[in-house]
This record gives C-alpha cells, structure tokens and sequence, in this order.
C-alpha cells in the first residue's frame, strides 16, 4: 500500500468512527437506551483516528525546515 492509499484509508478510518459516534449521539435524544460507557468508547476510538490521521499527514509532508 502506498502513502496515498494508506492516507486515504485512514481518512476513511476516522470519518468512519465520527459518524458512528455522530450517530449514536444522536440515538441518545431519542427513545431508545444507550450507554455512557458505549458512548466514550465511541469518542475514544473517533479521537484515536483522527489522530492517527493527523500524524499520518504530517509524516507525509516531510520535516518542517
């Protein structure tokens, strides 16, 4: 896998865990049960891509001068 298509799946990674955390923050208005521990797990995985992606990015770049 080259570094286009491992920035593009991890792009793809953390959009991923955004949405699923978008979504069942969303289910937690409605009438359904949900679970804190559910939700922060949610969180945790959506913060871990995207910082996975963050450094993925700037590896890319190359050092700053």
């Amino acid at each position: 896998m080259d570094e286009t298509d491992e920035l593009a799946a991890l792009r793809a990674d953390a959009r991923h865990a955004r949405e699923r955390r978008d979504l069942y923050r969303a289910k937690r208005y409605g009438m359904r049960e949900t679970s804190q521990e559910r939700m922060r797990e949610l969180e945790r995985r959506a913060t871990e891509t995207l910082e996975r992606l963050r450094f993925a990015e700037r590896q890319a770049k190359g050092p700053t001068p």
